[in-house]
This record gives structure tokens, sequence and C-alpha cells, in this order.
């Protein structure tokens, strides 16, 4: 038997995998290599998502906040999808992956 807790558990590694595919045109580079995702919580099959932009000016929030949306909405088993933008704390180049810093060339 598998409770609700193994079911929010594996949809939240599931949504994390789908916001892999989001791809930020700019950058080209998924939007979790460049550390824009600060959160992915399950409660009862509804994701909540919290993600920020590379400065708060961006305009690009509601581009990428759109295509989270469509990535994670196509995940079996997810109810509500809620996309929280935020700017709070601030995103810095420290949040990029080692992946997105070698394409980047940030080298610290």
């Amino acid at each position: 038997m598998v409770d609700a807790n193994d079911t929010d558990i594996a949809l939240a590694d599931q949504a994390w995998s789908a916001l892999d595919s989001v791809i930020d045109p700019e950058l080209g580079l998924p939007i979790t290599d460049l550390g824009l995702v600060y959160e992915v919580s399950v409660t009862d099959g509804d994701l909540h998502v919290e993600m920020t932009t590379t400065t708060p000016i961006c305009p690009l929030g509601e581009y990428l906040t759109g295509q989270a949306k469509t990535a994670l909405a196509g995940i079996d088993g997810v109810g509500n999808v809620e996309i929280m933008l935020t700017q709070e704390p601030p995103w810095t180049p420290d949040r990029l992956s080692e992946r997105a810093r070698r394409q980047l060339g940030h080298l610290g």
C-alpha cells in the first residue's frame, strides 16, 4: 500500500524532472540548472513551486512560469499547480549548477 506521503514524494521528484525541461530562451539552459527554482512542495497531489528570475526586471518571468506550469500539468496524478514568482531571496550566480557554470564560463 502506498500512502499519500509516498505519492507526494514521488510527485515532487517528477516535478523536478519536468522542470528540467523548461529552458531559459536567453541562456539555453534549464531553469533548474540556473537555480531559478527555489522550492517544490506537494500536498495531496497539488504542486506548489517557488521560483525566481535572475533579476527583478527580467522580461521572461511570465514566460518561464507559464512554461513551468505547462510542464508540471503534464504529470499524471497532479492536481492543482501553483507557481509563485519571488525575488526573495534575490538570485545570485552561486545558485548555478556545475553544468551551468561550465556553459556560462563561471569558474568561481
